[in-house]
């Protein structure tokens, strides 16, 4: 049995990229914690999960169902109930730690916080195996520990084709920041890293196809795009581990 820690926002967070991790990692036998901004239990983007004001065309952006039956079976879990803060959280009590994204304002804190970067830093100097997905590589990346790596996040064309389809309905709701996270993200791996994208027309992976999502590798660094690789990705970090 592994440790394995995942640094949650303290709100906002995409509900598919927390929790189908855990049921993967819950499933195969180890001890899943998480850490949060005041060690309060967090709040998922309501959005998301519940689909409440999306227009017609962006459906497809509330969680599947596979992930909500494991979100409601996540935040009853007691190591849900009682997290870390981020500010007492330490890699080096756990195996592997898991830095998940979202696409609403709340994501700001995380992905600014110097507490968060300063695990993604205390991990990759251990050379524990770390994974992120979407947003959540922009704090490793902030931290500068993906300098010269091969990575990817949610892609420029993922980000915009989400924020038009909700400019009217929910202006604001999926624009973290002026810029994408593809676009920072490949700025602050330079010089000599890489940044790629994935297939044209993603698939979404699941229990019925745990291998349909896009996952890169480099070294003991696993990167994912979006909700419909996050159980892709909590399979390779069992690998890994």
């Amino acid at each position: 049995m592994a440790k394995i820690l995942i640094v949650l926002p303290q709100t906002d967070y995409d509900p598919t990229e927390v929790a189908l991790p855990w049921r993967v990692w819950i499933e195969a036998g180890h001890d899943v914690s998480f850490a949060t901004a005041i060690g309060e239990p967090a709040t998922c983007d309501p959005i998301t999960l519940s689909g409440a004001g999306l227009p017609v065309l962006a459906a497809s952006l509330k969680c599947r169902l596979e992930a909500e039956a494991a979100y409601a079976a996540m935040v009853a879990a007691p190591r849900y109930k009682r997290p870390l803060s981020w500010a007492k959280a330490y890699a080096a009590d756990f195996a592997a730690v898991h830095f998940p994204g979202g696409h609403a304002p709340g994501m700001k804190p995380y992905c600014e916080s110097a507490e968060v970067q300063r695990l993604a830093k205390e991990a990759f100097a251990a050379k524990q195996p770390v994974s992120a997905i979407c947003h959540g590589v922009l704090p490793l990346a902030r931290a500068g520990v993906l300098k010269g790596r091969r990575t990817t996040a949610l892609t420029h064309i993922m980000e915009e084709i989400s924020v038009r389809l909700t400019a009217k309905a929910l202006p604001g709701h999926y624009r973290t920041y002026p810029i994408s996270v593809e676009d920072e993200v490949r700025q602050r791996i330079k010089p000599g890293g890489r940044f790629e994208r994935g297939g044209l027309f993603p698939r979404y992976s699941g229990s019925k196809a745990p291998e349909a999502g896009f996952v890169l590798r480099d070294g003991h660094y696993l990167s994912a795009r979006w909700p419909g690789d996050a159980w892709t990705l909590a399979v390779r970090l069992l690998e890994l581990l």
